[in-house]
């Protein structure tokens, strides 16, 4: 490589370039240091000595004297909720929306932190007050998705439509959302015996989303209410069509109308034809309860022998030692016991359900996951079943 003589020339400019860009610099921060107010200097100190009380009082104090120090609130306000000191963050944010100086730009802002501070420490209606002042302002649909929230969880089913219906739906489609609000309220009419009320909602839920599987298994409920277990059946035979995997949350049901009807074998014949195009741990234990009632152990320790063959799980093996349990002679049966409880204990492990959205296992099937709100997020499978799907 050549050694250039201009280079020697070239050195000493790019050290003195940055020197001067460092004087620059330095000089700058120091202009602006002097140009802040000592309270928000003392503010600081406080918060790096862990006395935020002392912090908040200071900065408080900076924007009175400082405008500009506005901003700091915000973020100083924001840190304290995500540290979950929502007391100490609502205190900053309501100094600001006290304030008569801010313009409706900075209010705006400020109310909207104050009503995540509220809906944080779960005050739910203050932070209802402050979302619903928001509406109509540059902050509308914030103020309408944060609302939509508190609704939910207010389980107040009325206003969670409105809201939702009120948000902009460009690039989101809130159908599901809907119709499970409407199935929310049908079901609370169908618990209190207002069977034209609870057929009005499916009817909406249904039209909101005409694949929504909770509407046709309420509507069925309905109907059995009613005394009319062949509408009910219909309902339910629907779910077929509208997504399988759900069937084995109506198995119960239907073999429970099917009896009332007298029609028990056609009802058993149902759940096998479902069992062998829908596999399911779950539709599985429904037909063995019922197979092991009608036809009686033997019967019952063949079906999930040959389940167990095509579809080889844990829960089946439980399943299997169960029957087993029950055929067994007299002598055989305490090896079995020992074997199934070793089962049993890792079979804990893989028969929960999990969300889809977020990965929240529960032992039981729920609409809405507790964890992250979403709705029709658990499908009606065990984990065990994810694990061993292709």
């Amino acid at each position: 490589m050549e050694f250039e003589l201009w280079w020697l020339l070239a050195f000493p400019l790019f050290f003195a370039l940055g020197w001067l860009a460092a004087r620059i610099d330095i000089k700058h921060l120091v202009r602006e240091s002097r140009a802040l107010p000592r309270t928000y200097l003392t503010g600081l100190n406080f918060l790096l000595n862990e006395q935020p009380d002392k912090a908040i009082d200071a900065f408080i104090e900076a924007v009175k004297i400082d405008n500009q120090t506005v901003e700091l609130h915000f973020a100083l306000g924001s840190l304290f909720r995500r540290r979950g000191e929502t007391d100490r963050a609502i205190r900053m944010h309501q100094n600001l929306v006290d304030r008569d100086d801010l313009s409706d730009e900075q209010r705006q802002q400020a109310l909207s932190e104050l009503g995540l501070d509220f809906l944080k420490a779960g005050l739910l209606d203050r932070a209802e007050a402050i979302f619903v002042k928001l509406r109509g302002t540059r902050l509308n649909d914030f103020a309408l998705k944060n609302l939509l929230d508190i609704y939910q969880q207010e389980k107040d089913w009325r206003k969670a439509i409105e809201i939702a219906e009120a948000l902009p739906h460009e690039g989101v489609l809130w159908e599901k959302e809907v119709s499970n609000f409407h199935c929310e309220l049908a079901s609370a009419d169908i618990a209190n015996s207002r069977f034209d009320e609870g057929l009005a909602s499916l009817g909406r839920a249904l039209e909101m989303n005409r694949k929504s599987v909770r509407a046709s298994m309420l509507l069925g409920d309905l109907h059995a209410a009613r005394g009319d277990d062949a509408a009910a059946l219909e309902a339910w035979k629907k779910i077929e069509s509208q997504n399988p995997v759900y069937l084995a949350l109506v198995a119960e049901r239907l073999m429970d109308a099917y009896r009332r009807l007298g029609q028990l074998e056609q009802g058993m014949q149902l759940l096998r034809s479902f069992l062998d195009q829908y596999p399911s741990l779950d539709l599985l234990d429904a037909l063995f309860q019922w197979e092991l009632q009608k036809e009686g152990p033997q019967a019952a320790y063949q079906l999930v022998r040959d389940e167990l063959r095509r579809n080889p799980t844990l829960l089946g093996l439980d399943k299997l030692l169960e029957a087993a349990l029950l055929t067994a002679p007299v002598e055989q049966r305490t090896d079995i016991e020992l074997v199934k409880g070793l089962v049993h204990g890792h079979t804990r492990r893989v028969a929960r359900y999990r969300c889809d959205a977020c990965g929240f296992k529960a032992r039981q099937f729920y609409w809405r996951c507790p964890a992250c709100g979403g709705w029709e997020t658990y499908p009606p499978k065990r984990t065990e079943e994810f694990d061993l799907s292709p």
